[in-house]
């Protein structure tokens, strides 16, 4: 494969890779727009989706379900109603620790939300290792084979199409839910002043609880999807991703949505390509230093407010 060839392969790899920060950017973004704290919890809730995925994959194979209902991708029916559940479930998750947690300490500054947050991520972390081990968990063993392309004889598997469709089709899903319904428009208000959203009728704790539902449910599906691109999972993942999500909600603009997805796919990309000119293990420091420059060059970041 020439230099080109290679660039575009990598390129598309930053596609998959950009697909799942986004929906993990996503999440964060939405929590600091309209509670105004940085979530660092978020990436070990998005763990926690990832092992409740394990937990349902595994019930729904012992019920013998259909392994392959749509070939030729490597997973069935199991992997798909357990990606919907743990959705869910992880959604319930995050209202149970803002009601036991976060509720309580809203009226306070935001460090100290920020420093609560950090031992919620502590405590998850823990349990997922306390009951799985350190060792990696498997959605998939089999080894799936990459189709070529017609176009720069570029490979792509069907795992990894599954994950730019699933992606794709939930963020135009949000975004019609925040232009097109009221409860969308209720977030996006209370996002931009949530004293104002009170005295117009607003019930912000409700808009809070959706917040955290939609956020952490995204969250789960690029655990999932992620899960689905590497084949394992480990209690350490959610932390793993912590950096180039934080990097993509910088990049595109904290507290803006929109500007997650464009920060997740622009992190995603440029830290494949840049496999082509570094070692593989300097993909972290990639997406550190793009949040660097960021701060530095446009602290309110690509699509954020002053």
């Amino acid at each position: 494969m020439d230099f080109t060839s290679r660039i575009f392969q990598l390129a598309l790899y930053g596609i998959v890779s950009g697909s799942i920060i986004t929906l993990g950017a996503i999440g964060l973004s939405l929590t600091y727009g309209i509670l105004k704290f940085a979530n660092f919890a978020h990436g070990d809730v998005m763990a926690t989706g990832a092992f409740l995925a394990l937990i349902f994959l595994n019930l729904f194979q012992r019920l013998a379900l259909p392994s392959s209902p749509f070939h030729p991708l490597s997973f069935g029916l199991p992997l798909v109603l357990a990606f919907i559940l743990c959705m869910v479930a992880t959604g319930g998750v995050a209202i149970g620790i803002d009601s036991a947690l976060y509720k309580r300490l809203r009226g306070t500054r935001s460090i100290t939300l920020l420093i609560a947050s950090v031992g919620v991520a502590f405590i998850l972390r823990n349990v997922l290792q306390f009951i799985w081990g350190p060792d990696p968990r498997y959605y998939i063993k089999k080894i799936q084979v990459s189709v070529r392309l017609p176009i720069l004889g570029l490979r792509i598997k069907h795992d990894q199409v599954f994950i730019i469709i699933v992606a794709a089709c939930l963020v135009i899903f949000l975004h019609f839910f925040l232009t097109r319904t009221r409860m969308g428009k209720a977030m996006r208000a209370t996002s931009d002043n949530m004293d104002l959203a009170k005295v117009s009728g607003i019930d912000t704790e409700k808009v809070i609880k959706w917040t955290w539902v939609i956020g952490s449910a995204l969250a789960a599906a690029g655990a999932v999807l992620a899960g689905i691109d590497n084949k394992f999972i480990t209690p350490s993942f959610g932390w793993d991703m912590l950096l180039p999500i934080f990097a993509a909600v910088i990049l595109g603009g904290i507290g803006s949505p929109y500007g997650a997805m464009l920060g997740g796919m622009v992190i995603g990309l440029s830290s494949e390509i840049s496999t082509a000119f570094i070692a593989t293990s300097y993909k972290p420091a990639v997406a550190f230093i793009i949040m660097v420059v960021m701060l530095l060059i446009k602290p309110r970041g690509l699509l954020g407010e002053k």
